[in-house]
């Protein structure tokens, strides 16, 4: 009997319907702690905007002098080179890499993990200072037979300068990160595709080019992106080479002057903007690779811009009087 009195009441309330939901009072979900967490984040966003524009120690107008002087464009001119360089040639290598690791061939593949230890184990600069000091190495390098009489040689002194060196070094470096992104890439394309367009007699490069790249890209972007820019703020290594980069050029200025702090400042700035417009780019080039697993892909920021400009628009002319109108 006691079991039954329950079900009964729960079947009075289904019959009575909606008259009973009205009488529940609906209270909304309060959120105070994270109220509390917003709080504290813009006071602490509104102190240190505060102290940027209140604190004379940052020498704002010292800081608006060289943000665009001739030397440090000039800078900037050289940071984006060594990126460009090292970002084209290491990923180039790093392909062949890669599909090395990933051939049938013991030699081929072992070769290929010897060298992506290799060049992940040893540190940057201390490659990028191997190679700017290849002539005290090597003072001659010649073409002829292996272990045999040399055909062919030349001196090494004059062969590999300081921008060359960073360049080969940088790349080296990025080739062996770029091998592992891109094998991670090609592992997450399903095999039986493969097996199918080999089934069907497609070219193995035609495949890779057609079936494969595609679909690894969407994986391959963000860790290739970030690889970019971290290969774009590590080209402020090549300084100990005497390269005249930007995080280089930052420092010869505040050793003459002692400004270091808005110098600093200086470069901090143009690497934000370089690493933003790489986001940007980034952005664009993922939503185009996406369009085969998207077929709806979301709205760019430009796009989610106009509409709200044709929002207002349309809001603006329904208020707009009669006699206006007229």
């Amino acid at each position: 009997m006691t079991s039954a009195a329950p079900a009964a009441s729960a079947l009075q309330a289904e019959d009575a319907g909606p008259e009973a939901g009205a009488e529940l009072k609906v209270v909304p979900a309060r959120h105070y702690w994270r109220w509390a967490a917003g709080v504290a984040v813009l006071v602490l966003a509104a102190q240190f905007a505060h102290g940027l524009v209140t604190n004379p120690a940052w020498e704002w107008e010292v800081f608006f002098r060289y943000l665009t002087a001739d030397s440090v464009l000039r800078a900037v001119w050289v940071t984006l080179q060594l990126t460009v360089y090292g970002t084209a040639l290491g990923f180039a290598l790093g392909l062949v890499v890669a599909l090395m690791r990933l051939s049938r061939s013991p030699l081929l593949s072992g070769a290929a993990w010897l060298y992506v230890w290799a060049f992940r184990s040893i540190p940057l600069i201390v490659q990028l200072l191997f190679w700017f000091n290849l002539a005290y190495l090597y003072e001659e390098l010649g073409i002829g037979v292996p272990f045999g009489p040399v055909v062919w040689s030349f001196g090494t002194m004059h062969l590999v300068g300081a921008m060359s060196a960073a360049v080969i070094g940088l790349a080296l470096h990025q080739a062996a990160y770029a091998a592992e992104i891109l094998r991670g890439g090609f592992l997450a394309v399903e095999p039986g595709q493969l097996e199918a367009a080999a089934a069907l007699g497609i070219p193995r490069l035609r495949q890779l080019r057609r079936i494969v790249l595609p679909q690894a890209m969407r994986s391959v972007l963000p860790n290739a992106a970030n690889e970019i820019v971290s290969l774009f703020k590590g080209t402020s290594i090549v300084s100990v080479m005497a390269i005249g980069e930007l995080f280089y050029q930052v420092q010869v200025i505040y050793g003459r002057n002692g400004r270091v702090v808005p110098l600093l400042m200086v470069a901090t700035v143009w690497y934000i903007v370089l690493t933003t417009l790489l986001s940007v780019v980034q952005y664009y080039v993922e939503r185009h690779f996406a369009r085969g697993a998207d077929r709806t892909p979301p709205p760019t920021p430009l796009q989610r811009a106009r509409a709200f400009v044709r929002t207002l628009k349309t809001s603006s002319h329904q208020l707009t009087p009669l006699w206006e109108k007229r």
